[in-house]
């Protein structure tokens, strides 16, 4: 049976968030979806192993070839959001021409910037976060003011269906802004668009035990 349903996915370029979005992917396949998976040239060579599998891969610029080693992780991750979203723009317009326009693009919940995009084109969009539901929920909090940060030593957060936490159970840029300026902008801002979204899709427990978070009318 021929596969005309076509979906995109983009993943993060590390390998504890490429491997949830390949697993996923290989589920789509399951059930006769064409899947074109996206990664990126700062780790492309890796996944070569696929091209023989029933998952297209298109590798797209992300920069790091023009990358300085004295770079700031501020300017990695700007540079990394430019350059992408110029090839995805790219990409998502010469797909649109193919015989198998996407339906959609499933993207790294990292990457929020990708649905504007694909909006763009015509293109829906969902994104796939690659942690645990409970540290997804805290990041969600915090975003919105649920918890103060910084946290003091000894503080108690309660958070909605989740039992009592303290300092010692939260990500240490959490607790101090300071830490990782950078990583919290980047995990923080995973919610800035997410009512936006169609799906919202996501691992329970393990990389293989996919299920949807949530569902919007699509």
């Amino acid at each position: 049976m021929e596969r005309t349903t076509h979906i995109l996915l983009l993943a993060y370029p590390l390998q504890g968030h490429i491997n949830p979005l390949l697993q996923f992917s290989k589920r789509l396949v399951s059930k006769g979806v064409r899947v074109t998976f996206v990664t990126t040239t700062s780790i492309g060579n890796s996944m070569e192993a696929l091209s023989g599998h029933s998952i297209s891969v298109e590798i797209i610029s992300d920069g790091s070839e023009n990358g300085k080693d004295s770079e700031s992780l501020d300017a990695v991750l700007e540079r990394y959001r430019l350059h992408v979203s110029q090839s995805l723009a790219k990409l998502f317009e010469k797909h649109n021409s193919s015989q198998y326009a996407p339906k959609m693009v499933v993207y790294d919940s990292f990457m929020p910037w990708v649905l504007d995009i694909a909006r763009q084109f015509g293109i829906d969009g969902a994104p796939f976060f690659t942690q645990s539901c409970v540290i997804n929920a805290i990041y969600y909090h915090a975003n919105h003011g649920a918890i103060q940060m910084p946290i003091e030593e000894g503080a108690s957060i309660s958070l909605p269906s989740i039992p009592s936490l303290r300092i010692n159970d939260l990500p240490s840029f959490l607790c101090d802004k300071g830490l990782y300026p950078a990583l919290l902008k980047l995990v923080l801002n995973q919610f800035s668009n997410i009512l936006e979204a169609n799906w919202l899709f996501g691992p329970i427990t393990t990389t293989e035990s996919l299920a949807l978070l949530s569902l919007y009318n699509y």
